[in-house]
């Protein structure tokens, strides 16, 4: 998510490398499993350095340095390397967003000009090896620029997703959470129990009473369920932390070659709302209003997209039903990455959840909460 990765996105660009030698015995675990006890053994590093090698001498690429483990998390981790052809990027996601490996295979067939391309994907061991897909979007520009570069980067990933839409059952297949419209009463459900369990077991009375209030927006929050469900856009791929690091860029210009990566929190949902992350942290960045030129400029080059669909007013009204709605995907992926570390290790981190879920008798469509 946004927020637990402080905008470091997981191939580990920008932060500083840790090798993860000598710190754990050989478990003997080379090739399954998942876990920072795993991840950090000296057999699964030589396994995933043998794989890396053999990836690269296929592609006709070879190592020039050292193997380092810059990101090591309970749900996940990723090593890098220097090579011939630039930086790679190996991650091995845990059991909770290992589709993110098979994800990759999908879209590099359905949409290969919008991701970097994987030099090799081995679902199986729960692999991808990636290249370097350029500069994240959030380092190239930053104030009111990052509004003029969403003019261009949003259509692309609307492209995308409906270049996915006819892949539903493929996406689902794959392990993507389903958060369609008309199943998301059964996840508010969801949302409310996980919430109120931490509410009362760490919060406080305040905690408690936001989740007794929000618990009793149920009718309301199905009302919006059936209305998204009717609607004129077809589900698809909702990345769901399209945040600017979470997009590449490469080239001279502020915006060129742009790639999307890092699909861990991705969901089957209404496509509509990847733009609660997307806008929402556009509208928290430049510090306005949902309703001034910079969110609405983004907002409409991205429906320009859908724009054959339905009448523009109407898809405006559908991407802030669709941005409310999503925001209980937003809790439940929050709360399987906290359930993948535990309570008494997320830090703060911990509440991210309860603050999702809290925003949703937020006025504005663009209210994060976490």
């Amino acid at each position: 998510m946004s927020n637990t990765k402080n905008h470091e996105a997981d191939t580990g660009q920008g932060r500083e490398a840790d090798t993860g030698q000598g710190r754990e015995a050989d478990t003997g675990q080379a090739d399954t499993g998942h876990g920072t006890a795993l991840w950090e053994s000296r057999a699964w590093r030589r396994s995933a350095v043998t794989w890396l090698d053999e990836r690269l001498a296929a592609a006709g690429t070879e190592r020039t340095g050292e193997v380092t483990q810059p990101h090591l998390r309970p749900w996940g981790t990723v090593l890098t390397a220097p090579t011939t052809r630039g930086p790679v990027w190996l991650k091995a996601p845990g059991p909770d967003t290992a589709f993110e490996v098979g994800l990759y295979r999908l879209l590099s067939r359905v949409a290969p000009d919008r991701i970097p391309l994987p030099i090799a994907v081995d679902v199986e061991r729960g692999r991808v090896l990636l290249p370097d897909g350029g500069t994240p979007l959030g380092d190239r520009v930053k104030g009111a620029a990052l509004a003029d570069a969403l003019v261009t980067v949003l259509p692309e990933y609307g492209r995308l997703q409906r270049d996915l839409a006819p892949h539903v059952e493929d996406l689902r297949a794959l392990g993507l959470t389903d958060m369609r419209a008309a199943v998301m009463p059964r996840r508010f459900d969801e949302a409310a129990h996980a919430v109120g369990e931490y509410a009362e077991r760490y919060g406080d009375p305040s905690d408690r009473d936001t989740h007794r209030r929000v618990s009793a927006m149920r009718g309301t929050f199905v009302s919006w369920s059936e209305r998204l469900a009717a609607a004129s856009v077809p589900p698809s791929l909702d990345h769901n932390d399209l945040h600017p690091w979470n997009i590449l860029v490469a080239g001279t210009a502020p915006v060129r070659e742009v790639r999307f990566y890092d699909w861990g929190d991705a969901v089957v949902a209404h496509p509509f709302a990847s733009m609660l992350v997307a806008l929402g942290f556009l509208r928290d960045h430049l510090g306005v209003a949902p309703d001034d030129p910079a969110i609405l400029r983004p907002r409409d080059a991205y429906l320009e997209v859908f724009g054959d669909l339905a009448p523009h007013a109407e898809l405006v009204e559908e991407l802030e039903l669709a941005c409310r709605v999503g925001r209980i995907a937003r809790t439940l992926v929050w709360e399987r990455s906290i359930r993948a570390q535990g309570h008494a290790h997320a830090g703060e981190f911990a509440r991210a959840p309860l603050r999702s879920f809290a925003s949703l008798p937020e006025d504005s469509w663009t209210a994060l909460g976490a």
